[in-house]
């Protein structure tokens, strides 16, 4: 049996040590790596091994079993000395006929290490998944949705007729409004409401590591790169859902790329030249104008409008305090459970709240009330249970009653102009659902 050059350089190059007999169990190439280990074990030096016998240089060497049988012998534990190795041993055939036998040694301290990387990989997989299987849908249905206004209405309604297309959706909305709300609700009012579910905010993450995130990475180099083997959220919420928020932040590259697995359903890990199938709904959310940002060039055109075509616009807290009540009711029956105490709020606390503009939305909402139920007496928030800065200059009594009602008057056609438009038609119909004149409705705005 002879190598040629290429065949040996190959060998050699390899951390496993290679040892190749013939059919009379001649040793015909050793590689460096096995000449070392032989070396460190043995005493037996480089020159002194090609060309003699394998049970010479080795009583115990089993590869001379496997030209017996003509079978391999895999994964044998062996233990020399100090040293530790796995074996794998096979038989090697030219035509049918046996002509030799290859030992492949991988010794115990490589193996560790690749034992420790191959764990790591396993960790960083096993957080992925964990983010998936940690975000609980149960029970975020649209019936949790506070909809009481008109605009938090046609909102809601909209949301469930879209729910159970296959389509992607876009939440338009301000921080705080409750887009996760009504991701889950979307969800679980869709036939992937048993599949599952993840959010990853894209923010937070620079283009590299979002895309690891996002498709996950592999590697074709040594396997002592195995650590570099991550499974991405795309292949973990296979048959599910994935919240895109803060989509704006992306980069150009990256919204190609999504736009790609929206158009072919496939994705391709970092690293690889295969791409594999997912079956994945994306929700995108964005706090921003999103066609500002296409119209400056910073948001891909084609993704835009493979998202948009089921757009959400959650209204702010502010176009929808009809809702604050309801929304006041949910939390503290919410921090009642968590508290273990039944919480309520004065007719004067709730008044203040309602004349708040509310820049934080629902999330603000939330904690000012989680706020006051850790400062209030008997579990009923009062007026001065409120943070200082809530309702500061529209607190009870520092408008007369005729400049509240106005202001209410104002803040209520406002709304109402914000669902209907400001044009003339607007007007009309802004005026006929708050039954007055449109003559009224102008003094009003005054």
């Amino acid at each position: 049996m002879v190598l040629s050059d290429s065949a040996k350089a190959i060998f050699n190059a390899l951390h496993e040590g290679i040892n190749i007999i013939d059919a009379d169990e001649t040793i015909v190439f050793a590689n460096r790596a096995y000449r070392e280990f032989l070396l460190k074990d043995s005493g037996i030096p480089a020159n002194a091994i090609e060309g003699r016998k394998l049970r010479e240089l080795r009583p115990g060497a089993r590869l001379t079993d496997v030209l017996k049988t003509g079978k391999p012998i895999l994964q044998m534990e062996r233990r020399e000395g100090a040293n530790s190795y796995f074996v794998n041993m096979y038989p090697i055939f030219e035509y049918g006929r046996l002509i030799g036998g290859i030992s492949v040694v991988t010794f115990m301290d490589e193996a560790s290490s690749f034992r420790k990387k191959i764990d790591e990989a396993e960790r960083r997989n096993r957080q992925i998944l964990h983010r998936v299987n940690q975000t609980n849908t149960t029970g975020v249905t649209f019936d949790v949705i506070a909809a009481k206004a008109k605009s938090s209405r046609a909102c809601r309604d909209f949301a469930r007729k879209i729910a159970p297309l296959r389509a992607p959706v876009l939440l338009m909305c301000e921080s705080g409004t409750g887009k996760g709300v009504y991701a889950k609700a979307i969800h679980n009012a869709s036939d992937r409401s048993k599949e599952p579910f993840a959010s990853i905010n894209c923010a937070l993450f620079d283009s590299p590591t979002l895309e690891a995130q996002l498709f996950g990475r592999v590697t074709h180099r040594a396997y002592g790169d195995a650590a570099d083997e991550q499974i991405g959220i795309f292949e973990a919420t296979n048959g599910g859902t994935l919240v895109l928020d803060e989509i704006s932040e992306m980069s150009l590259d990256l919204q190609s790329k999504i736009l790609r697995t929206i158009q072919s359903n496939t994705i391709r890990p970092v690293g690889s030249v295969t791409e594999l199938p997912v079956d994945v709904r994306i929700i995108a959310a964005s706090n921003v104008d999103l066609t500002e940002l296409v119209t400056a060039g910073k948001f891909s055109t084609e993704l835009y409008y493979a998202l948009s075509s089921f757009a959400v616009k959650i209204p702010s807290l502010r176009e929808r305090m009809e809702d604050l009540p309801l929304l006041v009711k949910q939390i503290l029956d919410e921090l009642s459970i968590t508290l273990k105490q039944r919480l309520s709020i004065t007719e004067d606390a709730l008044d203040v709240l309602m004349y708040h503009s509310w820049p934080g939305n629902v999330r603000e909402l939330k904690s000012v009330l989680e706020f006051s139920a850790y400062t209030c007496q008997d579990g009923q928030i009062t007026e001065a249970n409120l943070p200082e800065n809530i309702g500061k200059s529209t607190r009870r009594g520092t408008l007369p009653l005729y400049d509240r009602v106005r202001e209410y008057e104002k803040t209520e056609i406002l709304r109402t102009l914000e669902f209907y438009g400001t044009d003339l038609k607007g007007k009309k119909a802004a005026a006929k659902e708050l039954g007055i004149s449109l003559a009224s409705l102008y003094a009003k705005l005054k």
